[in-house]
């Protein structure tokens, strides 16, 4: 298999190993048949969390938010359709920070929205503030240059 790539299954964090050069074309879980890439961001618990972050072969921006937070609800649906613009270069996810307060302690979120980019378990941007899907892709891809 040459250069796999490991990704963490968006519906049971099962990691797979899936050729780079084939990454474009998707594929389903080996453990429970789901898509890989479903164009849509992933929700992100503390089961879950490390394997996207830290295991996967792929970077990760989170969107931290929360319910009652306005700009948070203005900017979901502009997250959501900017991950078919950048899967599988990356994995999108959104970490409700009510529901789990000890990932957001641990990024010190202070302010919400706020994004960050995940590379190997490693924070390597951030980004707080409602922003439209060409602004988010366009960050994403800066960020990675």
């Amino acid at each position: 298999m040459p250069d796999p790539v490991i990704i963490a299954c968006p519906s049971c964090a099962s990691l797979n190993r899936v050729p780079r050069d084939r990454l474009a074309a998707g594929g389903k879980c080996g453990r429970c048949g789901s898509l890989l890439f479903a164009r849509h961001p992933v929700t992100l618990t503390a089961a879950n969390f490390d394997a996207h972050a830290s295991r996967s072969g792929i970077p990760l921006v989170v969107d931290f938010w929360a319910s009652w937070c306005g700009p948070c609800r203005q900017m979901a649906p502009q997250f959501e359709a900017a991950a078919a613009d950048l899967e599988p270069l990356v994995r999108l996810g959104k970490l409700d920070t009510e529901a789990e307060q000890a990932i957001a302690g641990r990024y010190g979120i202070r302010s919400i929205p706020t994004m960050i980019l995940i590379s190997g378990g490693r924070e390597i941007a951030r980004q707080s503030g409602a922003m439209p899907r060409g602004a988010i892709v366009n960050w994403v891809r800066q960020s990675l240059a």
